[in-house]
């Protein structure tokens, strides 16, 4: 019936075989992905904000309220005024050095590029300005 007990030539030496096993290849090639993935640190695309911790003091001075837009063409507007980066710049340091830090509000709009708004964010934190908020955000909720 169809079982192979031998070689057919008669001699007592058994057949050579011919495949390769590959269990301990994928088995070495498992180990080494999963160390591969434990030795990868992991990429985390935040910005690092320094949030307040505890109850904030009671302002008795109103901080003035400085406006910062970015209109769909990128443009960036200062109270309403269109600026270059270097005037942004220079409003945001002499702004800085005052006694009592204004309320910076960025409004973005939707169709804005994001490196202009990035540029924004990141010229603040470098010159010193720290009371920065994001307004508008309602149209970016879809």
């Amino acid at each position: 019936m169809g079982m192979n007990v031998g070689s057919s030539g008669g001699s007592g030496e058994p057949e050579v075989m011919m495949d390769i096993n590959t269990t301990p290849l994928i088995d070495v090639m498992l180990v080494l992905l999963v160390m591969l993935i434990i030795t990868i640190p992991i990429q985390l695309h935040a910005v690092n904000l320094e949030m307040p911790v505890g109850t904030p003091p009671v302002n008795l001075i109103k901080p003035e309220k400085i406006q910062i837009d970015i209109d769909e063409r990128s443009i960036v507007y200062w109270q309403g005024l269109p600026v270059t980066a270097q005037e942004l710049e220079t409003n945001m340091t002499v702004v800085s050095k005052a006694t009592v830090q204004p309320e910076v509000h960025l409004r973005p709009n939707k169709a804005a590029s994001y490196a202009v708004f990035t540029n924004v964010l990141a010229s603040s934190k470098r010159i010193g300005l720290t009371k920065i908020a994001v307004v508008g955000s309602e149209q970016f909720v879809q």
